[in-house]
C-alpha cells in the first residue's frame, strides 16, 4: 500500500517523496504460534485472531524495539465516514490472548447496504464533509457506509475501558479510495 501512496503522490503533486514510509502495518486475519502461561505452566499455543489484532503491553517480546516502551500499536479503523482510532496494547490484554477488535463490526451486510443505502447520496454526504470519494462505482460506495457498523467512538471506548487498549489518537478520515 505503501507503494502506491507514494505513487499516487507523484502522480498529483509531480515530484517524488523519498521519506514517505508506512509508519505501521499489522494482520488482522491471522494465525500465531505465542506462549502464554495456562494452569502455571508455559505453553505454546496457535492464536487465531479473526477481525481482531495484537495488542501486546510495553517491553514484550514479540513486539518492534521502536514500540517496546508504548506497547504494540492498536489500529482501530471506523468507516469510512467515521473517526479510526490508535490505541497501544496493555498488560490488562493478556485476558484475551493480547488481542483487541480491529474495526467496528457490522451491522449490516454488504447486500443488505446495497439495498437500503443510496451510494450517491453517502457520497454528496461525504463531500460535504470535506472528504475527497474516489470510487469506481458510486452504487458499491454504498457497502461501506458509516451507517452499516456498530459506533467506532463506542466500540474504542468499550476496549479502553476493558483495558485491552489505551487510546492514544483518533483519527479523521480526509479520503476514501474504493475499488
Amino acid at each position: 500500500i505503501a507503494y502506491y501512496v507514494r505513487q499516487a503522490w507523484k502522480n498529483v503533486f509531480g515530484e517524488k517523496i523519498g521519506g514517505l514510509k508506512a509508519l505501521y502495518d499489522v494482520a488482522h486475519n491471522i494465525i500465531k504460534l505465542e506462549k502464554y502461561k495456562i494452569d502455571n505452566e508455559i505453553k505454546e499455543l496457535a492464536v487465531h485472531r479473526k477481525g481482531a489484532t495484537r495488542a501486546f503491553p510495553p517491553q514484550h517480546p514479540e513486539i518492534p524495539i521502536k514500540y517496546k516502551t508504548a506497547g504494540q500499536p492498536v489500529l482501530i479503523p471506523g468507516s469510512m465516514g467515521t473517526a479510526s482510532y490508535v490505541l497501544h496494547g496493555t498488560e490488562e490484554a493478556e485476558k484475551s490472548f493480547y488481542s483487541a477488535c480491529h474495526g467496528a463490526g457490522r451491522t449490516m451486510s454488504r447486500h443488505e447496504s446495497l439495498r437500503k443505502i443510496s451510494g450517491k447520496e453517502l457520497k454528496k454526504v461525504m463531500e460535504s464533509k470535506g472528504i475527497i470519494v474516489k470510487v469506481d462505482s458510486v452504487s458499491s460506495l454504498a457497502e461501506e457506509a458509516p451507517q452499516a457498523y456498530k459506533d467506532i467512538d463506542e466500540v474504542v471506548e468499550v476496549v479502553d475501558q476493558a483495558g485491552l487498549a489505551k487510546k492514544v489518537a483518533q483519527l479523521k478520515p480526509l479520503a476514501v479510495i474504493k475499488g
